[in-house]
Parts: structure tokens; C-alpha cells; sequence
């Protein structure tokens, strides 16, 4: 009967109608307008431009005891808030405090989740996210958590889901993110670290996504690892490692990696031992986890010289990244146990890293990421296999001579698709390489002079200047034989 009624005209008569006060007319009225308005669009766009939205919020203002006609206009509400034009409208009405209201006098599961629905599609919008927030939806969504966390009831586990969702939503925008953080005294972070340790898997999980939430801002970082905040997640990792919940886990290390990007917390974080945490965690046998507990190690040693040095030289963590480099079902953990090599070099700068992974055979996968097809990855490596080079070029020459890095070399410098950056690091490379007679001797081999001296004349001032320094080092060679 919906198409007849509407085409018939029935809408432009209703709507006047919202103006009732009447609380019986209101209750058919609205009732009526949300179920004609469901999963319709076209109709949902007329009734937002008609203002309707207002009077809905009017309405549950002006009889907020009045259960059944809330009901009815929390669900037209939820028919209409998808639209753009609709949290617009809501935007410029006192929507967020009738809910927040609402929600904190709701006894019944069924009203709790018909507003939660309402509050999570309103959360879509930053404006919105900001009024619930000042409104202080917060408190009364952690009630909501704290009352059912002792439950196991399916339908309370429902209503869990969708306050923990909500939660989530409100801290993805970085304004209504702030105002819940509140310097670390917020009730959504205090509630935290009793939710990592809850026995439900989605309050686990709602507070590993709160931390890597927080933790986009660097002094909340700082903050909450002074708080102690990364051996709670680390305790929670621990408890997930064998056979727990893979989502748990990738917010838990997604909050470790952003807790690991200011410098003051990677040096505390050395310091308690969490670099030694992660690599136990490494036991993982899954591939996702292993992924990033390998980028948040990477993340940790970034400009730490002294836990470079002592990581670098670990044999069982060396003889492990070897082992994934040699991975061909993982290309996300072969690239991301290279970089980790490669930064252990680039960090430390230690003789004695460098022998250590020589003697781990690390040093030919460092030439493939040389070559990868990632330009990041690349200069990493190149860095990496120069400053190798300038260290102990003796011990390392053989493994650069079987990988045929020489060769590789060349290959970025004639390649027109190579960046500038990738062609720079390739010659300073190159010109480390050349202080070997036998590396020397397969560069003037393989024509390497003519390509420098193309690569003289390059637009990027850097490249050339580079490009001119190795083919000196080459001739200087050749003018020493010739003598």
C-alpha cells in the first residue's frame, strides 16, 4: 500500500500534522512517516527538505517521558539519518542531548539499541561526532558497557557490540578524538585498561581500537606510555598469541606501532624491555600478526643506535628474518623482515651487526629489496648496503659478487623509470663498492662508465653531481693502471 499512499499524496498531508499537540495523532503520525520513508530514498530526501527532521526532534524534546511516541521517532529518525542532507539538518538541532538523555534513561535492550543504531549513523558525521561528545554520550555509553560487561545474554551482547562500535566511531574524528582524551583523564580512557583485561573479546578489542585512537596525536603517546599503557597491550598480545582473536590483535599492534612513533617513548619503551616482549611474541605462526609485531620492532629502532647494535646481533631474531626473508607465500613479511634487516644496519652502524648478518646471510636479500618495486624499500636498502660497505667491505664482497649487486646497480642507473633519490643512493652506493678491485673490475666490465657519464648530464643536480664523483673514482683507476 506504500506506492498507492504516496502517490496519492498523502506525505504533504501528514506533515502539517507533526504540528498536533495531540500526542496520539503524533504517535500514528510519525509512525506512519517512518515506515512509509523506510528504504525509500527519494521520499526520505522530500521529507528532509520539508523540515521534518525538525519537528521529529521537537517532538521527543517537548514529551521525552512519553515511551511509545519516543520510540516511534527514534525509529523514523533511523530511517532518515543515512542522508547527508538529514545529519545536516540534525547538525543545527539539540538532537545529541535528547539522545545522550534518552540513552541514559533507557531500561529496556530493544529502546537502548534503536538509539545506539540512531547515535552510530549520526557519529558518521564530524559535527555531530563533536555535540554527542559535548553532550557527554561518553559517560552514558560507558554505563552502558560497565552494566552488561557482567553478561552474557545474546541480547545484551548486541547492545555491547554497538556501544563499543559507537565508542570507536566517535574517536575517529580528531576533535570529538581530543575531547574524549581529555589529558588522559577522560571516563573512555580510564575505562581502558579494564577493558583490555574484560572477559569479553569486543571490550578487548574496543580498547586496543581506543589506544590506537589516542595514540594518532604524539604528546597523547607520550602520555600514555608514561601511564603505562604498552604493557597492558603487550600482557593483552600475549594472552591472543597462540590461537586468540586476530582482530584483537591487529589493534593491539596497530596502538603499539603509533605508541612507538614519538622518540621519548621509543627509548622508554626500549628500556622496559618491549622490544625483548615483541620478539617473544614472534612466535605467532600468523602471518598478519607476524607482519606488523616486525613493523612496530622497525618503528623501535628507528635512531636507537645502542638497541640497533644489540638486536643486530641476536642470532635466533637474525637466523628468523632470514628465514622470512626466504618466505615466497608472504610477500608483506619477506618486505617487511628486509627492512628490518636493513635498518638494524642503518641504525647501528656497528661492524659487528654487519658480520652478524653477513654470517646469517642476510646480505643477499638486502640486494633484492635493493630491487624491489617500492621506492622506499629500495633506498632503504641502498643506504643500508652503503653503509655496509664502508664498515667492512671485505667481509661482505663475496655475497655482493654472487647477488650480482654490481649488476643491479646498473640496471636502476639505465632504467629511465628510477627516481632521482633511488639513482642517488645507487651511485653513493656504487662509489663504497668501488673501493674493491674485484667490484671495480666487474663495474668497468659491465660498460658502467658510459652509463655515468649519460647519468653527468641528469636534470636532478644531486644525481649528476654523484654520477661525476664514480666515474672520477673509475678513471682514476683506470689513469693508475695505465701507469
Amino acid at each position: 500500500m506504500k506506492v498507492p499512499c504516496i502517490d496519492a499524496g498523502l506525505v504533504p498531508i501528514m506533515i502539517p500534522l507533526l504540528d498536533s499537540r495531540d500526542q496520539e495523532m503524533l504517535l500514528h503520525v510519525g509512525r506512519a512517516i517512518g515506515r512509509i520513508c523506510y528504504d525509500n530514498n527519494d521520499l526520505q530526501e522530500q521529507l528532509a527538505k520539508a523540515e521534518v527532521i525538525n519537528s521529529l526532534v521537537r517532538i521527543m524534546s517537548d514529551y521525552p517521558d512519553n515511551e511509545p511516541l519516543v520510540r516511534v521517532n527514534l525509529l523514523a529518525l533511523s530511517n532518515l539519518a543515512d542522508l547527508d542532507a538529514a545529519k545536516e539538518a540534525l547538525s543545527k538541532t539539540k538532537v545529541a542531548e535528547h539522545l545522550v538523555h534518552q540513552l541514559q534513561v533507557a531500561n529496556h535492550h530493544e529502546k537502548v539499541e534503536i538509539i545506539l543504531e540512531v547515535l552510530q549513523t549520526l557519529a558518521e558525521n564530524d559535527t555531530l561526532k563533536l555535540q554527542l561528545v559535548e553532550a557527554g554520550i561518553q559517560e552514558a555509553v560507558s554505563e552502558i558497557l560497565k552494566r552488561l560487561q557482567a553478561s552474557s545474554k545474546p541480547e545484551d551482547m548486541c547492545s555491547l557490540k554497538a556501544a563499543s562500535d559507537l565508542i570507536v566511531s566517535l574517536l575517529l574524528g580528531d576533535e570529538s578524538m581530543q575531547q574524549l582524551f581529555a589529558e588522559g583523564k577522560g571516563v573512555i580512557y580510564q575505562n581502558i585498561a579494564t577493558w583490555l583485561t574484560s572477559k569479553h573479546t569486543q571490550l578487548q578489542l574496543t580498547g586496543a581500537l581506543a589506544i590506537a585512537n589516542f595514540a594518532r596525536n604524539d604528546s597523547n603517546c607520550v602520555g600514555m606510555v608514561q601511564l603505562g599503557v604498552v604493557h597492558q597491550l603487550l600482557d593483552l598480545l600475549d594472552h591472543h598469541v597462540e590461537s586468540g582473536d586476530v582482530s584483537v590483535q591487529h589493534a593491539a599492534l596497530s596502538a603499539l606501532r603509533n605508541l612507538a612513533i614519538p622518540v621519548a617513548n621509543k627509548v622508554q619503551m626500549l628500556e622496559e624491555g618491549v622490544a625483548n616482549r615483541i620478539q617473544t611474541l614472534l612466535r605467532s605462526d600468523m602471518p598478519p600478526v607476524q607482519f606488523k609485531l616486525l613493523g612496530t620492532l622497525r618503528m623501535l629502532m628507528d635512531g636507537q643506535a645502542d638497541a640497533a647494535e644489540e638486536l643486530g646481533q641476536d642470532p635466533m631474531l637474525l637466523n628468523k628474518l632470514v628465514q622470512w626473508c626466504d618466505s615466497k607465500d608472504h610477500a608483506g613479511i619477506c618486505g617487511e623482515a628486509s627492512r628490518l634487516l636493513a635498518s638494524l644496519i642503518r641504525h647501528s652502524r656497528s661492524q659487528e651487526v654487519v658480520r652478524a648478518i653477513q654470517e646469517a646471510g642476510g646480505m643477499k636479500h638486502l640486494v633484492s629489496m635493493a630491487t624491489s618495486e617500492h621506492a622506499i624499500m629500495q633506498n632503504e636498502a641502498l643506504i643500508a648496503l652503503a653503509i655496509a660497505s664502508a664498515i667492512n667491505l671485505e667481509i661482505i664482497k663475496e655475497e655482493f659478487k654472487e647477488a650480482k649487486l654490481v649488476q643491479n646497480i646498473h640496471k636502476l642507473l639505465q632504467d629511465e623509470s628510477t627516481g632521482p633519490e633511488v639513482k642517488y643512493n645507487s651511485i653513493g652506493l656504487l662509489c663504497s663498492l668501488l673501493n674493491s678491485g674485484d667490484l671495480k673490475q666487474e663495474a668497468e666490465e659491465d660498460q658502467m662508465k658510459e652509463t655515468l657519464g649519460k647519468l653527468c648530464g641528469h636534470i636532478n643536480e644531486n644525481v649528476a653531481k654523484q654520477a661525476l664523483m664514480a666515474l672520477q673514482i673509475l678513471n682514476e683507476e683506470r689513469s693508475l693502471l695505465e701507469q
